[in-house]
């Protein structure tokens, strides 16, 4: 799920008169299948450095624990059981490697998560995959540090990684890097960015501005709003005359479809920001829910996602094996599984240690290529897309190796 806008707010933003009526309808679907940000909880406890790992018995079966919210509400009994499924699927998918995978309920509770992770542990875990979300996967790490046990967790927060604690869940970093790398090469380098007055559209903001800085392009500006339907019409004139004042080529909005990204999208050509000479990008997946696609003011808007075809097999093979599709998140456990059985089939003994799951080759899974790094977060290879007569179209591929294009 990513970022959307919190219900909290004063005034909830409708979908535009034009586009997207059924939007409403959706937005419970959308929760429950689109992965993202609000996997992330607030106030983490960031890990210290531990590093290390257990050794193992490569030629034995490996005892791995999967920490899944089987009984957590919003949904929590679906999300564990794709997770399971994708993580089963991607043990019989193993050559020579065997792995004795152990379930455990978080109930997508923080005290309960570290309750498990200890119990796991206790229980001859040597690596702990799980849980989902940020406090459960933070409260997990912390449990065990001491244990020299790792934790690849499916969160996506950043904030949350590091030490014992990896995270596999896709990341604001990793599509900011993608799409300002890709934009610069097509020559849209002065970039404004949109973003909602939210931490996690502020998170969303500073990945952006990294990610400009980093691969040499040009912050043209930076503009904010409120997130209530009053905020968005009143920002966007300001928001449309910064970006043309500043000659910005490209337009970086950090809010997703089901929050204030349709009034952006129609609101800002009307203002004068042409998306015919001032390329527009959306930090999150512009293809969520699918219907979101035909929205008129996303027509040629680029946007990051996984390797598109490996993501289809999955999802035919999951299909096939289960009876119905994944959970978006689904992926993260079976390349969870991927990683460790990896690194299982070198017969090291240290084949679980923090340098070996940082090794920088990575990892294949159904989402792409990818690895972890040492300080937690992880770098994963994203294709770009652009919506086109309410298709998506990849425009550059993504990357099969580290060191190729896209990275």
């Amino acid at each position: 799920m990513f970022a959307f806008l919190s219900a909290r707010r004063k005034a909830p933003i409708p979908a535009p008169r034009d586009a997207l009526t059924s939007m409403r309808n959706l937005r419970r679907s959308v929760l429950l299948a689109a992965c993202g940000f609000a996997l992330a909880a607030c106030e983490p406890v960031a890990l210290g450095k531990v590093g290390g790992g257990p050794s193992i018995d490569a030629s034995a079966p490996v005892p791995v624990a999967l920490l899944v919210p089987s009984s957590s509400a919003d949904g929590g009994a679906i999300i564990a059981r794709s997770l399971e499924n994708a993580a089963r699927l991607a043990i019989a998918d193993l050559k020579g490697v065997k792995i004795d995978l152990r379930v455990y309920d978080t109930g997508g509770q923080p005290a309960r998560a570290a309750e498990v992770a200890s119990q796991a542990v206790a229980d001859g875990a040597k690596i702990i995959l799980g849980p989902v979300f940020q406090q459960s996967a933070n409260a997990a790490g912390l449990a065990v540090a001491g244990q020299g046990i790792n934790v690849l967790s499916f969160s996506n927060s950043t904030a949350i990684a590091g030490g014992n604690l990896y995270i596999l869940g896709h990341t604001f970093e990793n599509s900011a890097q993608r799409l300002v790398g890709y934009a610069k090469q097509q020559g849209k380098s002065r970039i404004y960015v949109i973003h909602g007055n939210n931490a996690a559209e502020i998170q969303g903001r500073d990945a952006i501005t990294g990610a400009i800085q980093a691969n040499g392009a040009t912050l043209a500006g930076v503009g904010g709003f409120d997130l209530s339907q009053q905020g968005v019409n009143a920002a966007v004139p300001r928001l449309a005359a910064e970006a043309k004042a500043a000659g910005a080529t490209a337009v970086f909005m950090t809010s997703g479809t089901a929050g204030a990204l349709p009034l952006l999208v129609e609101g800002l050509p009307g203002a004068g920001l042409s998306p015919a000479t001032t390329q527009f990008v959306g930090l999150q997946r512009l293809d969520v829910p699918a219907n979101a696609l035909s929205l008129p003011g996303l027509q040629g808007s680029w946007f990051a996602l996984p390797d598109p075809n490996l993501n289809a097999r999955f999802n035919s093979r999951y299909a096939a094996t289960y009876g119905g599709q994944p959970h978006a998140i689904a992926g993260l456990a079976y390349d969870g599984i991927a990683a460790i059985g990896a690194l299982v089939a070198s017969g090291k003994s240290n084949a679980l240690t923090g340098a070996a799951l940082t090794q920088g080759s990575g990892f294949i899974g159904v989402n792409g290529v990818f690895r972890l790094r040492p300080d937690g977060t992880n770098q994963r290879g994203m294709a770009v897309a652009q919506i086109r007569n309410n298709q998506v179209v990849v425009i550059d591929p993504a990357p099969k190796s580290f060191g190729g294009a896209g990275f």
